[in-house]
């Protein structure tokens, strides 16, 4: 039986990959600020935690531990001369330096599994120049060179991944998404002329912490409809 650790399991792609797993023969820890109706599954283990106030409590951390997912994040889309240091700090708290948290708990339990797998999550942003992004851009730029050099340091027992979407239809994106003008702007923008789903970015992330995908480390995967590879004006 594999056990994962989700970090963030409040977040609209962490719930839907949890729903996923409803039914298959693995552990779930779930580790989030508030607790969700997907965590009373049988097989969810729920710990309140707040990945910038709280510490890992290492005799509640199995001994073998399979996949590490990072799911915590921030959309903070503002001006650069209204960004404060603050912003910048806070952005990079919750997407990085969380994820380094999260991987130094659980990196002797991957390590013990023989082949774990850890996912964290980027945004098109990181690749893409995009006007008020400067801080989020920078953040998800750093986890992005994390994923890179973990991979080379953590082979061949832990591969090291990263999904970045584009914009996706989660409670975070709620406000980017609150009118139909601003859907059909965002949707225009996008070469498939789509919104993201949920699902599409849980399912890459099953499928990154499963056996199919066991020779892959060091990857950041576009899940963004093309947003980072195709112009097509």
């Amino acid at each position: 039986m594999k056990t994962y650790a989700l970090i963030g399991g409040s977040s609209t792609i962490a719930q839907t990959l949890i729903k996923s797993l409803e039914n298959q023969d693995v552990i779930l820890l779930v580790y989030s600020r508030s607790e969700d109706l997907f965590h009373k599954q049988s097989n969810v283990t729920w710990k309140q935690f707040d990945i910038l106030k709280d510490e890992f409590n290492s005799s509640e951390i199995p001994s073998s531990v399979d996949a590490l997912l990072y799911f915590p994040g921030t959309i903070n889309l503002k001006p650069f001369n209204s960004l404060k240091i603050d912003d910048f700090q806070s952005d990079y708290e919750i997407n990085f330096l969380g994820a380094v948290k999260a991987i130094n708990a659980f990196y002797r339990p991957l390590r013990k599994s023989g082949n774990g797998s850890i996912v964290m999550v980027s945004s098109v942003a990181a690749k893409v120049g995009m006007p008020y992004h400067a801080s989020i851009a920078s953040a998800k730029a750093a986890v992005e060179g994390l994923t890179r050099s973990l991979a080379a340091e953590f082979a061949p027992h832990i591969r090291v991944n990263c999904i970045a979407p584009s914009l996706t239809d989660t409670q975070m994106a709620s406000k980017l998404l609150s009118t139909e003008d601003r859907k059909n702007s965002i949707v225009q923008r996008n070469p498939m002329k789509q919104i993201g789903k949920p699902e599409d970015l849980a399912a890459m992330a099953e499928f990154l912490i499963s056996e199919k995908s066991a020779w892959i480390t060091g990857q950041v995967i576009g899940v963004d409809g093309g947003m980072s590879t195709l112009n097509l004006v």
